[in-house]
């Protein structure tokens, strides 16, 4: 196994490493093991054409385990590692890790479910349907629940593009959107969540001191009336407010394990107590609880002032006056003075929960909203009241305590539906994170949707609307407006949202100090960094005290009321932001970006960001805006050593500055192989008319690209630059012309130099600006390499494969570019074909995925195969690389194509003996005619003497050429032929036979055996098999020849057996396919071979219609994270 693939780099995180901005990583090129160990895996196997490259690219067979295991992946591994700090010590100290078990109830849908029923539908959802009117309300939970849906849809497809670390919607969005807005949004996350937990706490405290134990108030509120009751009353909530935060930040400091082991305890109440309100919701169509509320006119009256709703009974003595009389008049005689309003109404009561049965709805249909400080009135009923009627004894009458209006409402509502990011925080612990966060929080959110619409409904249904807005509940018994409603008891209800809302106070202050660890570890907040130390186990001491002292000054606030808008604020933001990440990565189309989730649109994710925003200005403009100050402000300090300001002409300079800016911050660094998109620089050629050669190149790059990132389409001219330059401005006109025909949307560059090596090797070290460099070079391949009059081409050829690898390029070289499809053309079905023989960094994964994209391939299926030994297990190799493959979110057909070793062949052998005899005759080109013919008479010795040895029988194998040279001519009188291999630089050679040797019948000497063999061209340039090789007998003949092979290199002879063999596969497999993308081997080291490199190469791809040959430029392009 790689050791890069497990080992961590030294010193990238030690137990005091700190972040720096820049998220440590392991590199992102392909690094060596050791050599000699590579070496042997090679031994013995089809993959000689490799061999000479496997410090950089392994095979494989010997990765695809360690890429199905993500955990130990090169490229962004210790990015996403909670405990990436020390690393090493904690492999040596701790147990093995089992593995997550988490299915989507557990991990997602039960944990979304607690996080988003909360306080808000227990304390105040019965006021808001009272006060906003069945409708008002009903339209209020609809947008927020539509917004948190369609906010679940982007950040589904966020998380399931890939492997997502705990870290929810801060993770999210900082690797979607850069650390500038990662921080930003996510420290808008961190304060929504501490103020979601003094809102918890608030609530509990409110349940506590207003319906469980009034009598337990420090400041008494017996006899106070407007502010100063009120004033009471937020006194209470902070003290005991401050006492239950303190107690809280305690537990979560000593024993956060407790806290998750009793959240199915705090789940069970807040379930029990909704089962319990649709229970009674149920026995108010059967028999109605008996909940009377005093009415004095059509003002509801505090009920416990008085023990009977009348004015006066009638005893045995006559008639005596009751608790309620001395409540309105100075004595309890019947001639007392009594309030006017009392004198002049009488005193009736009506049932609070009058029935889901009783018509009660239209009443309760529209908004009813109230001035702080107005009578809570009902409707329908006759009252007199006095022209210069004050309001006295407001103490003794239900009143508003806020003023209420709609967009109040929005914002109280909202932090209800929260907690949707619950599923995507406990992705390590799923145990199909990809599958069970889109179903299980998709599936939370439709029921908390439905539970809050039936609610809305219900309520109006069944209560009475001044009991609705009565919001403490104070005209029937200070009893909880929802407990009444609820079955068998109201204190249910009370008790089940007391231990919820507790338990939801605790998960805040629980994942509040955690985000801001994970905030500060990375670095992106430079001065919050303290905050990332914690104890020795990892707990975030220091930022658990940073969230209590922010969740105390929500404690001093004191109204929940007031601190809900607050929150909804942050929390809106950061949903805004999450939508904004799908619809860019939608819209971008970034290589990266393949959700396994595709119910999502970018349309659907800017309605979800648009209602956002609408939120945020719906609910507080003045909160929107100073939220959105605090996230600029940090996201300003992140980007502090921003570009500088330019005054130029308007837009312009604008526009300059910027692209500075830019492509000063692609020189920062290499990008992210998340952000790793091919670059392309397309090499074209010429005509003598500057018009290009080759124009389906350009088709496949628009198919590549489809007009996202760089492209750069260069060619090369031979001469000097001033009397060459009216041929580089036509070359270039001709260049645009084509781009703009073919759609490539980039820059075209024409070189000149001396030679077109030179040019060529100068357009690809100096093209691009800065950090909008290519990484990725697109070259046809040289189709009349083999013709006498084209030798530089193929030598070109071979130098720019050695030179992109040099430059840690990645180089893509389509073969027969004429038969590639054009733009126009459509693939209704097919396959695309990638044999993956060796790892060269994720190339031949991205290339199909990216060619699908294109309207051309669209309909074409992906087939991966690649190649097992013989001591491989080809099943679990299938089955890692399915692994990989679902990790990647790419669909495609597997198969692993099992080559198992064997003998090479007669006709490997005759094929290296016609390549090496061809090599030969093209090194006799340059040599003078005396260093020539002193190379025959070389030849022909060796040859002369390998016969005599082995075999009596005279071969006679005469190349053809088109001259014959005196002195050297075939004599049949000798007793053996000579050999002879003679070419004239000056002679011709026919394009339709080009150098390719052929053999003709000599003379037969007594006593000898003959074998004439005669080599010929098939009209693709591919020397045909001998004659008689396909049958047993001529095989035979064949193995009878051995003089001639022990001459043979062997590692020539190898890879050619490797290029035949694969080649035999590659054809039996793909040889229907759409195109077929294929590792390409590189160049040998030693120079004097490459010529026969080129030989494999059509060796290899022999009788294959469309093929990209693919060679990686050294580093991972491809990974399975976010």
């Amino acid at each position: 196994m790689l050791n890069n693939l497990t080992d961590t780099e030294e010193g990238d995180g030690g137990p005091n490493s700190q972040g720096d901005g820049n998220p440590k990583e392991s590199s992102p090129f392909i690094n060596s093991s050791d050599a000699t160990e590579k070496s042997q895996k090679y031994d013995g196997k089809h993959m000689a054409l490799f061999e000479e490259e496997m410090e950089t690219s392994p095979m494989v067979s010997t990765m695809i385990s360690s890429l199905a295991n993500y955990s130990s992946l090169p490229q962004g591994s210790k990015e996403h590692e909670e405990e990436a700090d020390n690393e090493e010590e904690d492999k040596k100290k701790k147990k093995p890790v089992k593995a997550p078990q988490l299915g989507t109830l557990m991990g997602v849908y039960l944990p979304c479910i607690q996080n988003i029923f909360g306080v808000i539908l227990f304390l105040r959802m019965t006021w808001m349907v009272g006060i906003g009117g069945v409708i008002g309300s009903f339209i209020i939970v609809f947008m927020c629940c539509s917004t948190t849906m369609l906010t679940a849809i982007s950040m589904s497809a966020i998380a399931t593009n890939g492997v997502v670390p705990a870290g929810g919607s801060y993770y999210m969005i900082s690797r979607s959107l850069g650390p500038e807005f990662g921080g930003a949004v996510g420290i808008c996350f961190y304060l929504g969540t501490t103020f979601a937990g003094a809102m918890y706490i608030l609530g509990s405290i409110e349940l506590l001191l207003v319906y469980i134990l009034p009598q337990a108030a420090i400041f008494k509120m017996e006899g106070l009336e407007g502010a100063e009751a009120e004033a009471a009353m937020l006194n209470n909530m902070r003290v005991y407010g401050t006492i239950v935060l303190s107690f809280m930040a305690t537990v979560v400091f000593v024993g956060v394990k407790y806290v998750n082991k009793l959240a199915l305890l705090f789940l069970a109440c807040v379930i029990l107590s909704i089962l319990a309100v649709y229970a009674g919701v149920i026995k108010t169509a059967i028999e109605p609880p008996d909940f009377p509320v005093c009415l004095l006119g059509n003002r509801p009256l505090i009920s416990k002032g008085f023990d009977v709703c009348a004015k006066t009974l009638e005893s045995g003595n006559g008639t005596v006056t009751t608790k309620l009389w001395s409540v309105f008049c100075d004595s309890p005689f019947l001639n007392a003075t009594c309030d006017e309003y009392f004198v002049n109404n009488n005193v009736s009561f009506i049932q609070g929960i009058p029935g889901v049965m009783s018509g009660i709805l239209k009443e309760n249909l529209f908004g009813n909203y109230l001035e702080k400080g107005d009578l809570v009135a009902k409707k329908g009923i006759a009252t007199v009241e006095g022209p210069d009627d004050t309001l006295t004894n407001s103490n003794r009458y239900v009143l508003a305590d806020i003023t209420s209006f709609f967009t109040l409402l929005v914002g109280i509502y909202f932090p209800s539906v929260t907690g949707i990011m619950a599923g995507s925080n406990r992705s390590g612990d799923l145990r199909d994170a990809q599958k069970s966060i889109p179903i299980g929080t998709i599936m939370a959110i439709t029921t908390t949707s439905i539970v809050y619409m039936s609610a809305v409904i219900l309520f109006g249904a069944c209560i009475e609307g001044v009991v609705l807005r009565d919001k403490f509940g104070e005209g029937v018994n200070g009893n909880l407006v929802i407990g009444t409603l609820a079955w068998p008891s109201p204190w249910v209800i009370v008790i089940g949202s007391f231990f919820s809302t507790c338990g939801a106070g605790l998960q805040s202050l629980t994942g509040a100090p955690r985000l801001m660890q994970a905030i500060s570890r990375d670095g992106v907040v430079p001065i919050l960094r303290v905050f990332g130390h914690g104890k020795a186990n990892g707990e975030p001491t220091w930022a658990l005290l940073l969230t209590a002292g922010i969740c105390e000054i929500g404690i001093l606030i004191a109204s929940l009321d007031a601190v809900a808008p607050i929150l909804s604020m942050f929390f809106l933001m950061c949903y805004m932001f999450v939508n904004l990440a799908c619809a860019l990565q939608t819209l971008l189309r970034t290589p990266n970006w393949r959700p396994r989730f595709n119910y999502y649109h970018w349309a659907l994710s800017f309605l979800g960001m648009s209602l956002c925003l609408s939120l945020m200005f719906i609910c507080s403009w003045f909160y929107a805006i100073v939220a959105m100050v605090i996230a600029g402000s940090i996201y300003k300090y992140i980007e502090f050593r921003g570009a500088e300001k330019e005054w130029g002409d308007g837009i312009r300079g604008i526009s300059l500055s910027a692209a500075r800016y830019a492509l000063m911050r692609l020189e920062e660094g290499p990008p992210h192989t998340k952000n790793w998109r091919p670059q392309l620089l397309v090499l074209v050629s010429t005509d003598v008319e500057q018009n290009v050669e080759q124009p389906r190149l350009l088709s496949l790059t628009n198919q590549l690209k489809a007009g996202k990132g760089l492209t750069i389409v260069g060619t090369a001219l031979a001469g000097t630059y001033l009397e060459n330059h009216p041929q580089a401005q036509r070359a270039e006109q001709s260049l645009r012309k084509l781009m703009e025909t073919e759609k490539v949307k980039g820059f075209c560059q024409v070189t000149i130099s001396s030679n077109m090596r030179d040019a060529t090797s100068h357009l690809l070290q100096a093209s691009g600006l800065g950090g909008l460099m290519h990484n990725t070079v697109l070259v046809s391949w040289p189709r009349n390499w083999k013709q006498a009059d084209d030798l530089q081409t193929w030598r070109d050829f071979i130098e720019l494969v050695r030179e992109t690898t040099a430059a840690h390029l990645a180089l893509l070289v389509p073969k027969n570019i004429a038969a590639f499809p054009s733009n126009g053309e459509r693939f209704s079905e097919g396959h695309i074909d990638v044999w993956w023989i060796v790892h060269d960094g994720g190339m031949l994964m991205l290339l199909p995925f990216l060619l699908r994209q294109h309207k051309v391939w669209r309909k074409c299926k992906m087939r991966i195969f690649t190649v097992a030994q013989m001591d491989d297990n080809s099943i679990q190799m299938k089955k890692d690389l399915t692994t990989f493959l679902y990790h990647l979110r790419i669909d495609a057909e597997v198969e692993v194509v099992e080559m198992h070793d064997s003998d090479i062949s007669a006709y490997t052998y005759e094929k290296t003996l016609v390549m090496e005899q061809r090599s030969q005759i093209l090194k006799q080109i340059n040599l003078t005619k005396t260093e020539r013919e002193r190379e025959i008479q070389s030849i022909t010795d060796s040859s002369r003497g390998s016969i005599r040895r082995k075999n009596p029988a005279v071969v006679t194998t005469q190349l053809s050429v088109t001259e014959e040279q005196p002195g050297v001519s075939s004599k049949v009188e000798k007793p053996e032929e000579e050999v002879q291999l003679i070419h004239d630089s000056t002679s011709p050679t026919s394009p339709a036979t080009p150098l390719t040797p052929a053999s003709e019948g000599g003379a037969q000497t007594p006593g000898s055996a003959q074998v004439q063999m005669t080599w010929t061209e098939k009209a693709d340039g591919e020397p045909a098999k001998p004659p008689g090789a396909s049958t047993p007998q001529g095989i035979k003949d064949i193995f009878n020849m051995k003089p001639e092979w022990e001459n043979l290199n062997q590692s020539n002879v190898r890879r050619m057996h490797t290029a035949l063999r694969l080649n035999g596969v590659i054809v039996k497999k793909s040889s229907e396919a759409k195109l077929v993308l294929l590792n390409m081997p590189g160049p040998p080291n030693n120079r004097s071979g490459d010529e026969n490199y080129m030989e494999f190469l059509e060796v290899l791809t022999e009788g294959l219609n469309r093929v990209l040959l693919v060679r990686g430029g050294g580093r991972e392009v491809i990974t399975i994270y976010s």
